[in-house]
């Protein structure tokens, strides 16, 4: 990578800038082979948001394959012709000024529709008769994906009948399935769900989608870790003081209040988006770059965790529910009083958490983790908090005006995985024209906003081509919810032990959260 850093000038900010080099050519995209595409739950607001206009831009830069079509199944009597007239309107809505209608039309000519009562096996068995004029027509073979762009409580009936209509058979070709999470409510559940997939599925077929595994910087983490030989000696428990994992939003719960009334911000947000940047901001160095070697060092990162000790949960784990407040000067309602929400519910919509990892490299280094809704400001990021240096060398020679008197802030690595995709890197320099006053600067890389591929038309195509880097498997799932299972038992179990509302809305949160870190010595860092 080429480097131009610049001046480091009160004008500039104080912030140094990293420029990348160009992409090399070899680093371009894998087309896929040709493939069907079975969504059950097509005319679902998962579809229309996300994976028809994903399919359609993969397919409108070429990235699909020329034998390919994709057949949506769902409730709505419509026909072929209704059904891509609601595509239309969805892929128009989703890419407002980059709607192309003559590559809509040729791939339009590629959507068909089979209406369906997934409680009723006459459709699975004449699912079948419905594919192969299609798979003959486009040259696909027998290789389909499944996706399951369905509510969980339908996912068991649904991967069984397809087992049981023997369309997971790969005699001809390949054939896989896609879940969406949630992976279960708590552990058992989700053992029950990986028995009714295995069934039919193997794991080799099975691709558990977590989106947040295919953000731009998320991928960027391993790379970063372990191509960079200045960073990797330091990664460890005798340079690192801690770390902090956050995942703040602004925006309520929206339509999702039948969902989320039932799981709250650990199942929501911890068991996956939040534990799985855990595991790869901790795990060991793979043998090689290649997904059965990365889900083996997360798997040894989970078996790592230390459990939550359940008789000392309000050292561990802080708890909040938004009240009624204020975004972007806008006034929002309390949680409670979102429609759909019990006026008196104990679900709640902010959490912050302490983990250590018991092993060589982490042993005694706390994870901090924290997400919440309707928060001051919406972000995803790691950071990762250097100790200090052991002997302030400068404590008789710095100056009083702008100094730091007794201390001198660590070193603050931060991986920003949205919105402002990038990389910072915070150290100390000697301001211009003084004997020893020191200020803290930012080196600060950022993602060119051309990104060429979002998570969706990601995970789509790695889906395709049998890449199961970015999902996760049935054991870290089980994992996870091991690790998560037991507390939030104990925390449901807490009858009225919650004073909710306990932030308002635009806020950074409870106070609460604030003791959990300050007990340590520690504060978070600011939203």
């Amino acid at each position: 990578m080429n480097e131009e850093t610049a001046p480091l000038t009160p004008e500039a900010d104080r912030h140094a800038t990293c420029t990348a080099a160009p992409r090399p050519d070899f680093c371009g995209i894998e087309k896929p082979a040709p493939c069907g595409i079975i969504i059950f739950g097509s005319c679902g607001d998962l579809s229309k948001r996300k994976l028809i206009p994903s399919l359609y831009r993969l397919f409108a830069n070429r990235h699909l394959p020329d034998g390919f079509f994709m057949l949506g199944s769902d409730r709505i009597e419509t026909d072929d012709s209704g059904f891509r007239s609601i595509m239309e309107e969805a892929v128009r809505a989703a890419f407002p000024g980059d709607f192309s209608s003559d590559s809509w039309q040729k791939f339009s000519d590629r959507l068909f529709y089979a209406e369906a009562d997934f409680n009723s096996g006459d459709f699975f068995v004449s699912l079948p008769a419905r594919l192969k004029p299609l798979e003959k027509k486009f040259g696909t073979g027998c290789n389909r994906i499944f996706y399951m762009a369905l509510p969980p409580a339908v996912y068991e009936t649904v991967i069984s009948r397809i087992g049981g209509a023997g369309l997971a058979s790969e005699e001809n070709g390949y054939s896989r399935v896609v879940v969406e999470k949630p992976f279960g409510s708590d552990i058992e559940s989700s053992r029950h769900l990986n028995g009714v997939i295995g069934a039919s599925f193997s794991e080799s077929q099975t691709f558990r989608m977590d989106h947040y595994l295919a953000k731009e910087n998320v991928q960027n983490i391993l790379m970063f870790r372990f191509a960079n030989s200045i960073f990797e000696p330091l990664w460890n428990r005798r340079y690192i003081d801690h770390v902090e994992i956050t995942l703040s939003e602004t925006l309520g719960v929206e339509h999702r209040a039948g969902y989320y009334e039932n799981a709250g911000v650990l199942r929501d947000m911890f068991q996956n988006h939040i534990l799985q940047l855990l595991s790869l901001t901790a795990m060991e160095p793979p043998a090689a770059f290649v997904s059965e070697r990365v889900r083996e060092e997360k798997v040894k990162v989970f078996r790592s965790v230390r459990p939550v000790p359940l008789d000392r949960l309000g050292e561990y784990v802080a708890l909040g529910q938004y009240g009624a407040g204020s975004i972007n000067g806008a006034a929002v309602p309390s949680y409670r009083e979102e429609p759909g929400v019990n006026n008196n519910s104990n679900t709640p919509t902010y959490a912050a958490m302490k983990l250590f990892i018991d092993n060589w490299r982490w042993s005694g280094v706390p994870f901090y983790m924290r997400s919440g809704k309707r928060l001051s400001k919406g972000k995803a990021e790691i950071a990762i908090r250097f100790r200090a240096v052991p002997h302030l060398m400068f404590s008789n020679v710095l100056e009083p005006v702008g100094s730091l008197s007794d201390t001198i802030d660590p070193n603050l690595l931060v991986l920003r995985v949205q919105p402002d995709e990038g990389i910072s890197l915070q150290f100390q320099t000697k301001m211009p024209d003084s004997r020893a006053c020191l200020r803290p600067v930012l080196m600060d890389f950022r993602y060119e906003k051309v990104f060429l591929l979002d998570a969706y038309e990601r995970v789509l195509l790695d889906c395709m081509t049998g890449d199961q880097m970015l999902f996760v498997s049935g054991e870290i799932e089980e994992l996870t919810w091991g690790l998560l299972s037991p507390v939030i038992e104990r925390l449901e179990g807490m009858k009225g032990g919650f004073k909710f509302p306990n932030y308002p809305s635009g806020s950074n949160g409870p106070a609460e959260a604030d003791e959990l870190i300050r007990r340590d010595g520690r504060l978070w860092r600011a939203l």
